[in-house]
């Protein structure tokens, strides 16, 4: 007999998932520093080894993956050599490349990191957040239309980078709308305001303060659940659930409020927990459960990613174990 943890987690299995925005590659370069250099006030790093990861979107396809779901990733990269990477990296993983469009005119987004034991010494991004060309954006609405009806939830992953845009945003939220699949949004500051009627809307703490130009105390309930109010009201959505950093989540959802503390984690590196977040509150969502459900998992699930260097995606045993600590 399964037990209730395995129960609540095989209710994720199965689920189609769509998610769309920026994806890019994550890139590592780990070496040491045992010097300044002579040329300048800075470090010199001895190169030891590099590393490709997904990053963006595209993390969150290996979370929804690695939960048992089936992602279908719909995104625009370059036709360059850290696109072909992005594509070895997707095959690697088993998630299919078809809702992703390679631009002859546009690079792939990289960010890379330079590491020393595990010290962040710098990031250097190559990327472009012009808007897509019409040729790019006509082929992602084609992808669009042909993928997303099929789908149990859709992710709108937002990184400013360029691949939403207020028209590709309003067509896939009619699609929503039409076939009847909850949205749950990811979004940054450009688009901030497009997200109408939406399911759930997760902004961080930052996010928040800067798209509705006020400033909240973290440590007031009062301020939070009036920002997310005043939010709800602009864009008529459903729920709000911002991330607070190592204070948890706040969640304002089917007219329930819940304000969960964070886990204590030995916190290594805070890149994509966001994505873990918006992944496991998707998928619980997507399978009915209750909202502070959602919230509690999803707190729990950004915590633990938080404990490895790097992006990585949700390790399912572990959260699994997690899960039963807390009788879930």
């Amino acid at each position: 007999m399964l037990s209730r943890t395995d129960q609540l987690l095989n209710q994720f299995s199965g689920l189609n998932v769509f998610i769309i925005g920026d994806a890019m590659v994550d890139a590592y370069i780990e070496g040491t520093i045992d010097r300044i250099s002579p040329e300048a006030p800075v470090p010199v790093v001895r190169v030891k080894s590099r590393d490709h990861r997904l990053g963006g979107a595209a993390n969150v396809a290996l979370n929804i993956k690695a939960l048992g779901a089936i992602p279908i990733l719909c995104t625009v990269i370059g036709g360059d050599a850290a696109g072909k990477e992005f594509i070895n990296r997707l095959k690697f993983h088993g998630i299919d490349r078809k809702g992703v469009i390679e631009s002859e005119t546009r690079p792939t987004t990289i960010k890379n990191r330079v590491m020393s034991g595990h010290h962040h010494v710098v990031r250097v991004d190559e990327e472009s957040d012009l808007p897509l060309s019409k040729q790019d954006s006509n082929s992602l609405s084609i992808s669009i239309n042909q993928l997303l009806p099929t789908c149990d939830v859709i992710i709108i992953e937002d990184y400013d980078k360029g691949v939403l845009n207020p028209e590709t945003i309003a067509l896939v939220l009619d699609l929503a709308s039409r076939f009847n699949i909850p949205v749950v949004v990811d979004p940054k500051r450009a688009n901030f305001f497009e997200y109408k009627a939406v399911d759930l809307f997760k902004p961080n703490l930052k996010e928040l303060q800067e798209g509705l130009n006020v400033t909240v105390d973290v440590h007031n309930n009062l301020e939070i659940t009036s920002a997310i109010e005043t939010l709800k009201k602009k864009l008529m959505c459903k729920g709000v659930m911002v991330t607070l950093s190592s204070e948890g989540v706040y969640l304002d959802y089917k007219g329930e409020k819940h304000r969960i503390a964070a886990h204590y984690r030995d916190v290594a590196d805070v890149s994509g927990a966001g994505d873990t977040v918006i992944s496991v509150a998707s998928l619980a969502l997507a399978a009915g459960l209750s909202p502070k459900t959602i919230a509690e998992l999803a707190n729990l699930a950004g915590g633990l990613v938080c404990e490895y260097h790097g992006v990585v995606p949700l390790d399912k045993e572990l959260f699994r174990k997690e899960l039963s600590k807390l009788n879930y």
